[in-house]
């Protein structure tokens, strides 16, 4: 009796010990990187805005944004950013509302990954704004087919004059 009661201790204890050392290896694969893509790098090609009518100032838009780096672009797994392409929907009354966004994140060798977030915009000036967002990251190409992970976003944009600045914060890992 007593030696199946150290056997399953034991094997316990190794089980223990192994879940243990399994979730620090998945910890330690998740990585961190925040960078700013500025209003120098950064355009809007193309935004369409229509009048819905029912209140003063209630607009939906459909916009394109795109950005590139050459100095200090950001890297991940080992390659470096682009350029990023950010599509979005917005509903907004007087320059406030919310947007759902959709980027491609381009790599040096053509691979590719993809996210989802939902912005919140505040008007702060005559067509000024700031924007904060949160989403994931859904997908890869290539050697980032296996991406996972959270966006998180803080910018400054004025649409009508085209001028759009983003700070971006990735929690991500590769399965």
């Amino acid at each position: 009796m007593r030696c199946r009661i150290r056997s399953v201790m034991t094997a316990s204890l190794l089980c223990a010990a192994l879940a243990l050392a399994a979730a620090d290896a998945l910890a330690q694969e998740q990585q961190h990187l925040s960078f700013k893509a500025g209003a120098e790098t950064s355009k809007y090609t193309q935004q369409t805005m229509i009048d819905v009518g029912d209140v003063s100032g209630h607009q939906i838009r459909v916009y394109e944004v795109h950005r590139t780096f050459a100095a200090n672009a950001p890297v991940i797994n080992g390659m470096k950013m682009t350029e990023i392409w950010t599509r979005g929907a917005s509903d907004l009354i007087d320059g406030t509302g919310n947007s759902v966004t959709y980027g491609v994140y381009v790599m040096e060798n053509g691979d590719k990954f993809f996210s989802r977030a939902v912005l919140v915009a505040q008007k702060v000036g005559p067509g000024k704004y700031t924007t904060m967002a949160a989403g994931t990251i859904t997908s890869g190409t290539g050697k980032l087919a296996g991406i996972r992970g959270i966006i998180r976003t803080s910018g400054f944009a004025e649409p009508k004059a085209g001028v759009t600045e983003t700070t971006y914060e990735f929690d991500y890992s590769m399965e």
